[in-house]
Protein backbone atom coordinates (compact mmCIF):
# COMPACT_ATOMS: atom_id res chain seq x y z
CA UNK A 1 0.00 0.00 0.00
CA UNK A 2 0.95 3.75 -0.40
CA UNK A 3 1.36 5.83 2.91
CA UNK A 4 2.89 8.86 3.31
CA UNK A 5 3.38 8.59 -0.92
CA UNK A 6 5.54 5.94 -0.58
CA UNK A 7 5.16 1.88 -1.13
CA UNK A 8 5.12 0.40 2.31
CA UNK A 9 4.88 -3.52 2.72
CA UNK A 10 1.48 -4.35 4.67
CA UNK A 11 2.33 -8.24 5.39
CA UNK A 12 -0.33 -8.88 3.34
CA UNK A 13 -0.81 -10.44 0.17
CA UNK A 14 -2.51 -8.38 -2.51
CA UNK A 15 -3.33 -8.42 -6.21
CA UNK A 16 -3.77 -4.89 -6.74
CA UNK A 17 -1.35 -3.44 -9.49
CA UNK A 18 1.03 -0.90 -8.17
CA UNK A 19 0.17 1.70 -10.89
CA UNK A 20 -3.46 1.58 -9.65
CA UNK A 21 -2.26 2.30 -5.76
CA UNK A 22 -0.56 5.11 -7.57
CA UNK A 23 -3.80 6.49 -9.22
CA UNK A 24 -5.87 5.53 -5.90
CA UNK A 25 -3.51 8.16 -4.20
CA UNK A 26 -3.13 10.74 -6.85
CA UNK A 27 -6.75 10.93 -7.22
CA UNK A 28 -7.21 11.41 -3.63
CA UNK A 29 -5.74 14.53 -3.88
CA UNK A 30 -8.14 16.28 -6.87
CA UNK A 31 -10.85 14.38 -4.22
CA UNK A 32 -9.65 16.08 -1.47
CA UNK A 33 -9.14 19.87 -3.30
CA UNK A 34 -5.17 20.06 -2.44
CA UNK A 35 -4.67 19.78 -6.72
CA UNK A 36 -7.65 21.78 -8.12
CA UNK A 37 -9.36 22.24 -11.11
CA UNK A 38 -7.15 23.19 -13.50
CA UNK A 39 -4.28 23.65 -11.74
CA UNK A 40 -0.75 21.85 -13.47
CA UNK A 41 0.87 19.00 -11.02
CA UNK A 42 4.14 18.05 -11.05
CA UNK A 43 5.75 16.21 -13.64
CA UNK A 44 6.23 12.92 -14.41
CA UNK A 45 9.48 12.25 -12.93
CA UNK A 46 9.27 14.42 -9.75
CA UNK A 47 6.10 12.43 -8.83
CA UNK A 48 7.58 8.89 -10.01
CA UNK A 49 10.77 10.21 -6.81
CA UNK A 50 7.96 11.79 -5.00
CA UNK A 51 6.31 8.19 -4.89
CA UNK A 52 9.13 5.95 -4.59
CA UNK A 53 8.47 4.22 -8.36
CA UNK A 54 9.48 4.00 -11.47
CA UNK A 55 8.56 6.26 -14.30
CA UNK A 56 7.04 3.75 -15.85
CA UNK A 57 4.58 3.28 -13.24
CA UNK A 58 4.30 6.43 -12.98
CA UNK A 59 3.43 7.24 -16.61
CA UNK A 60 1.04 4.27 -16.31
CA UNK A 61 -1.21 5.84 -14.03
CA UNK A 62 -0.92 9.06 -15.52
CA UNK A 63 -2.34 7.63 -18.56
CA UNK A 64 -5.24 6.08 -16.59
CA UNK A 65 -6.27 9.00 -15.12
CA UNK A 66 -5.77 11.09 -18.49
CA UNK A 67 -8.68 8.63 -19.76
CA UNK A 68 -10.66 8.62 -17.03
CA UNK A 69 -10.81 12.58 -17.87
CA UNK A 70 -9.12 13.51 -14.41
CA UNK A 71 -6.48 14.94 -16.16
CA UNK A 72 -4.99 16.83 -19.62
CA UNK A 73 -1.84 16.47 -20.62
CA UNK A 74 -0.72 19.64 -23.00
CA UNK A 75 2.13 19.08 -25.37
CA UNK A 76 5.17 21.32 -24.03
CA UNK A 77 2.90 22.82 -21.37
CA UNK A 78 2.44 20.16 -18.66
CA UNK A 79 -0.45 18.29 -16.92
CA UNK A 80 -3.11 19.82 -15.87
CA UNK A 81 -6.51 18.69 -13.55
CA UNK A 82 -9.42 18.89 -15.59
CA UNK A 83 -12.10 20.96 -14.39
CA UNK A 84 -15.52 18.60 -14.40
CA UNK A 85 -18.02 20.85 -14.22
CA UNK A 86 -16.69 22.48 -17.67
CA UNK A 87 -18.82 22.49 -20.28
CA UNK A 88 -17.65 19.83 -22.35
CA UNK A 89 -17.29 17.46 -19.44
CA UNK A 90 -20.78 17.84 -17.23
CA UNK A 91 -22.85 16.52 -19.95
CA UNK A 92 -20.88 13.36 -20.51
CA UNK A 93 -23.64 11.31 -19.27
CA UNK A 94 -26.40 13.05 -21.62
CA UNK A 95 -26.42 11.60 -24.72
CA UNK A 96 -29.88 12.81 -26.04
CA UNK A 97 -29.50 14.16 -29.28
CA UNK A 98 -31.65 16.05 -32.19
CA UNK A 99 -32.33 14.93 -35.60
CA UNK A 100 -28.88 17.13 -36.83
CA UNK A 101 -26.60 15.57 -34.43
CA UNK A 102 -26.98 18.31 -32.07
CA UNK A 103 -26.42 17.35 -28.16
CA UNK A 104 -29.96 18.44 -26.46
CA UNK A 105 -29.45 19.08 -22.53
CA UNK A 106 -32.09 21.50 -21.89
CA UNK A 107 -32.93 23.14 -19.03
CA UNK A 108 -34.31 21.98 -15.91
CA UNK A 109 -36.83 22.28 -13.39
CA UNK A 110 -36.50 20.73 -10.04
CA UNK A 111 -39.99 19.68 -8.95
CA UNK A 112 -38.78 18.22 -5.51
CA UNK A 113 -36.01 16.60 -3.01
CA UNK A 114 -37.26 14.05 -0.67
CA UNK A 115 -35.57 11.98 2.22
CA UNK A 116 -36.55 8.28 2.80
CA UNK A 117 -35.98 4.51 3.50
CA UNK A 118 -33.87 2.54 0.27
CA UNK A 119 -36.42 0.55 -1.21
CA UNK A 120 -36.08 -2.86 -3.02
CA UNK A 121 -35.48 -0.90 -6.50
CA UNK A 122 -33.03 1.64 -5.10
CA UNK A 123 -31.15 -1.16 -3.04
CA UNK A 124 -30.61 -3.24 -6.31
CA UNK A 125 -29.26 -0.44 -8.25
CA UNK A 126 -27.78 1.42 -5.47
CA UNK A 127 -25.96 -1.48 -3.60
CA UNK A 128 -27.44 -0.12 -0.36
CA UNK A 129 -28.83 -2.03 2.43
CA UNK A 130 -32.87 -1.34 3.19
CA UNK A 131 -32.13 0.68 6.19
CA UNK A 132 -29.96 3.06 3.92
CA UNK A 133 -31.31 6.23 3.28
CA UNK A 134 -31.32 8.46 0.29
CA UNK A 135 -31.92 11.76 -2.03
CA UNK A 136 -35.24 11.34 -4.44
CA UNK A 137 -35.52 14.29 -6.61
CA UNK A 138 -37.90 14.75 -9.12
CA UNK A 139 -37.25 17.43 -12.40
CA UNK A 140 -38.71 18.19 -15.69
CA UNK A 141 -35.88 18.51 -18.88
CA UNK A 142 -37.40 20.85 -21.45
CA UNK A 143 -35.54 21.90 -24.40
CA UNK A 144 -36.57 25.43 -25.70
CA UNK A 145 -38.91 25.88 -23.34
CA UNK A 146 -41.05 22.53 -24.12
CA UNK A 147 -40.86 19.67 -21.64
CA UNK A 148 -39.59 16.52 -23.16
CA UNK A 149 -38.47 14.54 -20.15
CA UNK A 150 -39.44 13.93 -16.73
CA UNK A 151 -36.63 12.44 -14.41
CA UNK A 152 -36.18 10.80 -11.01
CA UNK A 153 -33.12 10.54 -9.55
CA UNK A 154 -31.86 7.99 -6.17
CA UNK A 155 -28.95 8.83 -4.62
CA UNK A 156 -26.94 7.65 -0.86
CA UNK A 157 -27.98 10.15 1.47
CA UNK A 158 -24.20 9.22 3.27
CA UNK A 159 -22.35 10.75 0.11
CA UNK A 160 -24.11 13.31 -0.39
CA UNK A 161 -25.35 15.11 2.86
CA UNK A 162 -27.31 18.26 3.83
CA UNK A 163 -28.38 18.00 -0.48
CA UNK A 164 -31.65 19.57 0.55
CA UNK A 165 -29.51 22.76 1.82
CA UNK A 166 -28.18 23.43 -0.97
CA UNK A 167 -29.85 27.08 -2.02
CA UNK A 168 -28.56 26.08 -6.34
CA UNK A 169 -28.32 22.37 -6.50
CA UNK A 170 -26.22 21.68 -9.48
CA UNK A 171 -28.58 19.58 -12.25
CA UNK A 172 -25.26 17.79 -13.34
CA UNK A 173 -24.03 14.81 -11.78
CA UNK A 174 -20.39 15.67 -12.50
CA UNK A 175 -20.67 19.01 -10.81
CA UNK A 176 -22.71 17.71 -7.99
CA UNK A 177 -19.91 14.91 -7.75
CA UNK A 178 -17.39 17.02 -7.77
CA UNK A 179 -18.72 19.22 -5.04
CA UNK A 180 -18.84 16.45 -2.76
CA UNK A 181 -15.35 15.37 -3.54
CA UNK A 182 -16.51 11.96 -5.54
CA UNK A 183 -14.24 11.43 -8.57
CA UNK A 184 -16.62 9.91 -11.57
CA UNK A 185 -15.96 6.92 -13.37
CA UNK A 186 -18.51 4.78 -16.13
CA UNK A 187 -22.03 5.16 -16.56
CA UNK A 188 -24.19 2.58 -18.02
CA UNK A 189 -27.69 2.87 -19.52
CA UNK A 190 -30.82 0.78 -20.31
CA UNK A 191 -33.57 1.60 -22.82
CA UNK A 192 -36.76 0.41 -23.20
CA UNK A 193 -40.39 1.61 -24.18
CA UNK A 194 -42.90 1.96 -21.20
CA UNK A 195 -46.38 3.75 -20.77
CA UNK A 196 -46.30 6.95 -19.31
CA UNK A 197 -48.33 7.15 -16.11
CA UNK A 198 -50.79 9.90 -15.14
CA UNK A 199 -48.12 12.09 -13.12
CA UNK A 200 -45.66 12.20 -16.05
CA UNK A 201 -48.10 12.04 -18.86
CA UNK A 202 -49.43 15.34 -17.46
CA UNK A 203 -46.13 16.56 -16.97
CA UNK A 204 -45.12 15.86 -21.26
CA UNK A 205 -48.47 16.81 -22.32
CA UNK A 206 -48.96 13.28 -23.29
CA UNK A 207 -51.86 10.64 -23.23
CA UNK A 208 -51.56 8.70 -20.03
CA UNK A 209 -50.68 5.18 -21.21
CA UNK A 210 -48.88 6.33 -23.99
CA UNK A 211 -45.73 4.98 -25.12
CA UNK A 212 -42.60 6.56 -23.92
CA UNK A 213 -39.06 6.18 -23.94
CA UNK A 214 -37.40 4.96 -20.75
CA UNK A 215 -33.93 5.74 -19.99
CA UNK A 216 -32.31 3.69 -16.90
CA UNK A 217 -28.95 5.00 -15.94
CA UNK A 218 -26.46 4.09 -12.85
CA UNK A 219 -23.47 6.54 -12.62
CA UNK A 220 -20.53 4.91 -10.54
CA UNK A 221 -17.91 6.24 -8.90
CA UNK A 222 -14.00 5.12 -9.66
CA UNK A 223 -14.07 2.58 -7.94
CA UNK A 224 -16.91 0.94 -9.60
CA UNK A 225 -19.75 1.84 -6.80
CA UNK A 226 -23.26 3.30 -7.76
CA UNK A 227 -23.24 7.23 -7.35
CA UNK A 228 -26.39 7.93 -9.19
CA UNK A 229 -29.37 6.12 -10.12
CA UNK A 230 -31.17 8.32 -12.34
CA UNK A 231 -34.54 7.42 -14.36
CA UNK A 232 -35.56 9.71 -17.65
CA UNK A 233 -38.99 9.22 -19.21
CA UNK A 234 -39.53 11.49 -21.86
CA UNK A 235 -40.76 11.57 -25.82
CA UNK A 236 -38.78 11.86 -28.56
CA UNK A 237 -40.56 12.71 -31.88
CA UNK A 238 -37.61 14.34 -33.59
CA UNK A 239 -34.92 13.22 -31.44
CA UNK A 240 -32.84 10.14 -31.54
CA UNK A 241 -30.73 8.79 -28.65
CA UNK A 242 -27.11 7.75 -28.44
CA UNK A 243 -26.20 4.47 -25.72
CA UNK A 244 -22.73 5.08 -24.83
CA UNK A 245 -21.83 6.74 -21.72
CA UNK A 246 -18.93 7.49 -19.86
Amino acid sequence: MLTNNRLVSTGRFTTRPLYLQVRDALASRIAGGEWKPNAAIPNEGDLAREFGVSSGTMRKALDLMEGERLLTRRQGRGTFVNDQSSDELAVRFSNIRAADGERVTGELKLLGISQASANPAECGRLRLRPDDKVWRIQQVRLHRGEPFMVEEASMPVSLFPGLDEQEAMPHRIVVLAQQYGILLGKGDERVSIGAASPSVAEALNLKAGGPILVLDRVVHNLDGHPVEWRLGMGHFADKYYLAEIG
